[in-house]
C-alpha cells in the first residue's frame, strides 16, 4: 500500500464535485484515501461509490467555540488515522484542518488556494487582516501550496508567504473530452430538454450557474435582464442556495423575479453538459472567485461568456475573443454585453468556438491533477 492520504473540505459536495475526479485518481494510484467533511445529503452516496468518506462537523464560518470543537475532533481523527498528508481545501476548513493536522504532526501538509479569502474588493482593512491571516496560516502550518490562479500566486510570493519552491500554480480544469465536449451530447436528450424547459430553438438563451447568493453577482444578472425586456432572449438560472448557506437576504430578493416569464428557475441540475450545450451567452457576475471552472465548462461547451473582471475570471477569458469582462455590480454593463452579442450573430458563433480551443488548450482536469499527483510524490520521496 502506498501513503495514506487524506482530503479535507467544509462540505460533502465539494467532495463529490470539486474534488470527484483528484480523489479518483489518487485511489487509481494505490493510495490510502480518506475524505473528511461534514456530514450532508451526498455523504452516503459517494461512500456507496467506494470512497473512504469520514464525517467531521466542519461550519464554514467563524465560530470559535464550534471552531476549537473541529480542531480537537480532527486532531484526534489524525492521530488516529497517521496520515502521510493532509490536503486542505476551503477557506475555514483549510485553517482549522492545517491547525489540527500540525497538532497531529502530520508529515505533509498541502493547502489548495481555490482562491484566498481576501480580494481587490474588500475593504482595505478586512483585506489586510485575512492577507495576515493567510501569511501566517502559510508560514506556520503549511508544507506545500497550490494556487488555481496565477494572481494568487504572485501575491503569497510577494508577500513573503512561503518560499518559491513550495508553492505552484496548478490552474483549474474539466473532462473536456468526455463530460463537456459538444461532440458527445445526446441529441435527444437536448430535444427533451428545449421541451422540459419550453423554450424555442431560435430563442438566444443566457445563463447563470453557480450558488444563488449575492456574492455571485446574481440579483445583478436579474436586473441587467429585466431591463432587456426581450423575449426572443430567455435566462435560465441553474443552482440553489448550498449547503449551510447564510445568504437568506437574496433568497427573499429573488422572488419577485420568477414572476418574469422569461427567466426560468431550474433549480439543481445534473444535466448541467446539456444545459452549457443549448446556452449561448454564459453569465457569471461574481464579486470573488478563485479559478471559476463554471466559465471553463461553459467554453468547453462552446459558450460564449460575460463575467466580471476579477481575478481567475480575467485569466480565463480573453476579452473580445472569448467574451467580455464586465465591473462589478453593473447591471448596464451586463446588459450591454448580452445585447451586444445576440445582435452580433457572427461575434457569438465566433467566441463560442475559441472558448472551446482555449479550454482545450489550457483546462484539461487531467493535466491538472497530474501535477498535483506529481507533488504529492515528490513531497514524500523527500520525507523518506
Amino acid at each position: 500500500m502506498k501513503a495514506k492520504i487524506i482530503q479535507l473540505c467544509a462540505v460533502d459536495s465539494t467532495m463529490g464535485g470539486l474534488l470527484r475526479e483528484l480523489n479518483t485518481q489518487i485511489i487509481k494510484e494505490g493510495y490510502d484515501f480518506i475524505g473528511v467533511c461534514s456530514k450532508g445529503k451526498y455523504t452516503h452516496g459517494l461512500i456507496e461509490e467506494g470512497f473512504n468518506i469520514k464525517n467531521v462537523q466542519i461550519d464554514r464560518s467563524i465560530r470559535p467555540m464550534e471552531n476549537m470543537k473541529t480542531i480537537n475532533n480532527l486532531t484526534k481523527l489524525f492521530k488516529e488515522e497517521k496520515p502521510d498528508i493532509v490536503h486542505v481545501h476551503t477557506p475555514v476548513a483549510s485553517v482549522l484542518g492545517r491547525i489540527a493536522a500540525r497538532r497531529a504532526k502530520v508529515p505533509i501538509i498541502i493547502y489548495t488556494a481555490h482562491g484566498f479569502y481576501f480580494h481587490e474588493n474588500m475593504s482595505k482593512l478586512k483585506y489586510k487582516l485575512f492577507l495576515n491571516i493567510e501569511k501566517h496560516m502559510a508560514r506556520k502550518y503549511t508544507d506545500f501550496i497550490f494556487t488555481q490562479s496565477k494572481e494568487d500566486c504572485e501575491t503569497a510570493l510577494k508577500n513573503k508567504f512561503i518560499d518559491e519552491n513550495r508553492i505552484m500554480t496548478i490552474g483549474n480544469g474539466v473532462d473536456i473530452w468526455q463530460k463537456f465536449n459538444p461532440r458527445k451530447i445526446d441529441q435527444k436528450e437536448i430535444d427533451s430538454l428545449y421541451e422540459e424547459l419550453k423554450i424555442n430553438r431560435d430563442d438566444k438563451i443566457v445563463t447563470f450557474i453557480g450558488r444563488l447568493v449575492g456574492e455571485k453577482g446574481i440579483l445583478d444578472l436579474l436586473e441587467a435582464f429585466t431591463m432587456l425586456n426581450d423575449s426572443k432572449i430567455k435566462l435560465l438560472v441553474v443552482g440553489n442556495a448550498a449547503q449551510g448557506e447564510r445568504d437568506t437576504k437574496t433568497r427573499e430578493l429573488l422572488k419577485k423575479y420568477k414572476k418574469n416569464k422569461n427567466i426560468i428557475f431550474t433549480g439543481h441540475r445534473k444535466d448541467i453538459p446539456n444545459i452549457l450545450y443549448i446556452t449561448d451567452i454564459f453569465c457569471l457576475p461574481s464579486y470573488r472567485e478563485g479559478m471559476p471552472r463554471s466559465i471553463i465548462e461553459a467554453m468547453a461547451m462552446e459558450s460564449a461568456v460575460v463575467a466580471t473582471n476579477i481575478r481567475g475570471c480575467r485569466e480565463e477569458v480573453i476579452p473580445n475573443e472569448t467574451g467580455y469582462l464586465v465591473p462589478i455590480k453593473s447591471p448596464l454593463d451586463i446588459k450591454e454585453k448580452i445585447l451586444k452579442l445576440t445582435r452580433d450573430e457572427e461575434k457569438l458563433e465566433n467566441m463560442k468556438l475559441n472558448g472551446r480551443n482555449r479550454a482545450e488548450l489550457l483546462f484539461d482536469e487531467n493535466k491538472v491533477v497530474r501535477k498535483q499527483l506529481d507533488i504529492f510524490e515528490a513531497l514524500l520521496e523527500k520525507k523518506k
